[in-house]
C-alpha cells in the first residue's frame, strides 16, 4: 500500500494523479494506523520548514514515520519540502528536522550570480550522481520542474542522488538506504517525473 502523508502542506492531488496515470493506486492519509500499514511512503510538501515540522508534531506523525523509515526500512520518498524535512535542520526557522540524512537545508546564496533570482523556478537539467534504481530507464537526459529557495547541503557525498546547476551545483536529490528525497517536483515533470515514480514504486 502506497501512502501519501497528509500533513496539511499541499500538493497531494498532483502526486495522487501521476501515480494513477502510471497504473498504481495510493492513499492520502494522516491516520497513524493507515500509515503504519504502508509498504511505501511519500512525503510531499510546499511551504515553510518550521510549519511543516509543527504540523507533523501536532498530528503525532513523527513516531510512526520514524518507525516505518528507520526500523521497518520501508521505501520512503520526500518531495520538495518533504525532502528538506529529511535533513537535520533548516535556515528557514529554528526547529530540528527529521534528521534521517546527514545534511542541512540552506538558502541559495547567489552573490556571485547577479543574473539569477531566488526562488529557483522552472525546468532544469538534472544529473544522477549515484548508480541507483531511481536513475534507470531515462531515454532522454532528465529535466525536472523546480520551485524553491532552499536546498540540501549534504555532509557526505555518498548521500547525494542528483545534482542540478543553479549558479553552482547543488544537491537536488538525496539518499540513504531506503530513504530518498528530491528537491524538484516529479509530479509536475511529465514523462521524467512519471519515470521516477515508476522506478520508486516498481523497483524498490
Amino acid at each position: 500500500m502506497i501512502v501519501i502523508v497528509d500533513y496539511k502542506m499541499g500538493n497531494l492531488g498532483s502526486v495522487t494523479n501521476i501515480i494513477k496515470k502510471i497504473g498504481h493506486t495510493s492513499i492520502v492519509s494522516s491516520d497513524i494506523e493507515v500509515i503504519s500499514k504502508a509498504s511505501k511512503i511519500i512525503l510531499p510538501g510546499v511551504g515553510s520548514f518550521e510549519k511543516a515540522m509543527d504540523n507533523l508534531r501536532e498530528l503525532n506523525l513523527i513516531d510512526v514515520l520514524n518507525e516505518k523509515a528507520l526500523i521497518e526500512k520501508v521505501p520512503f520518498l520526500g518531495i520538495c519540502l518533504g525532502m528538506q524535512l529529511l535533513t537535520k535542520s533548516s535556515e528557514e526557522g529554528n526547529v530540528a528536522g527529521l534528521g534521517w540524512i546527514d545534511a542541512k537545508t540552506v538558502k541559495f546564496k547567489l552573490a556571485d550570480y547577479p543574473e539569477l533570482k531566488v526562488p529557483h523556478m522552472g525546468w532544469n537539467d538534472t544529473r544522477f550522481t549515484s548508480n541507483h534504481f531511481l536513475s534507470e530507464d531515462y531515454h532522454d537526459d532528465p529535466r525536472f520542474y523546480f520551485v524553491h529557495s532552499y536546498h540540501a547541503e549534504c555532509e557526505n557525498e555518498e548521500n547525494i542522488l542528483t545534482k542540478t546547476k543553479f549558479g553552482c551545483d547543488f544537491a537536488s536529490g538525496i539518499i540513504k538506504e531506503n530513504i530518498m528525497g528530491v528537491q524538484f517536483h516529479p509530479e509536475k515533470s511529465h514523462k521524467f517525473g512519471m519515470n521516477l515514480f515508476k522506478n520508486f514504486i516498481e523497483k524498490c
